[in-house]
């Protein structure tokens, strides 16, 4: 099995996920729902929906099992940032124009990072919008995929505000910010700008220790340890 094929039923399963614990949150699965196709036997389930067709999950799943059935231990709550507000004069259509004219002289700024390549996140913020916004880093030892870190903002009730959040977070709460790591504003991959070499890019915030102090971009393919954290924004 290709490394392609393999990242994209990993990419699946992330999603598929995401997908559940939405309907969990609008009541359209419940937990007892969940049991009962869980204590299913394999053959049941292959005559209910397999139409001959199922296929077990590659073992190469195994390594996600832990993201799926306990997310919160593989990541922690470093730093509750309180309170963001949305301000009273915010336009989505040119938050990240505004955003780069008025800073870009003052901190590393991407020029990537503009609006027409970031135009459509899952959540589009409005003016007044008071978020509750915090910082989580990965607890255990290896890699973690940017798909496991989606997972896991999900199992947290997070949304995702992409660049935008990402620009409000730099300007209100930066300084609240442990120096150190850099800070991934994630959102599903079919949201995120694709580069010129088909690389899907992550808004990231550069600590003040780092060469690129400010707005950057990730890749979204990446793997990464515990020196890349995630910013998580909830309602309030």
């Amino acid at each position: 099995m290709s490394t392609k094929h393999i990242g994209a039923d990993a990419a699946k399963l992330a999603g598929l996920q995401i997908d559940m614990l939405q309907k969990l949150r609008n009541g359209q699965i419940t937990l007892e729902h969940l049991e009962r196709f869980n204590k299913l036997s394999f053959n049941d389930r292959e005559k209910m929906f397999g139409g001959g067709k199922f296929k077990r999950l590659p073992d190469f799943l195994e390594k996600f099992r832990n993201v799926i059935t306990n997310p919160i231990e593989r990541f922690t709550l470093i730093v509750d940032l309180g309170i963001i507000i949305v301000p009273f004069d915010y336009k989505h259509a040119t938050q990240l124009g505004r955003f780069g004219m008025q800073n870009r002289s003052k901190f590393y700024f991407n020029e990537n990072i503009i609006d027409g390549n970031f135009p459509n996140p899952s959540r589009i913020l409005k003016s007044g919008d008071k978020i509750h916004v915090r910082v989580f880093k990965q607890v255990v030892d290896g890699i973690t995929t940017n798909e496991e870190r989606l997972a896991f903002l999900a199992s947290q009730n997070a949304f995702f505000a992409g660049a935008q959040g990402a620009s409000l977070v730099f300007e209100q709460k930066r300084d609240m910010l442990p120096d150190g790591p850099r800070y991934l504003s994630l959102d599903e991959k079919n949201r995120l700008w694709k580069d010129a070499a088909e690389f899907h890019r992550v808004p990231c915030i550069g600590s003040k220790s780092s060469a690129v102090f400010g707005l950057g971009l990730d890749l979204f393919e990446n793997t990464s340890d515990s020196s890349a954290c995630i910013i998580g924004f909830f309602d309030e």
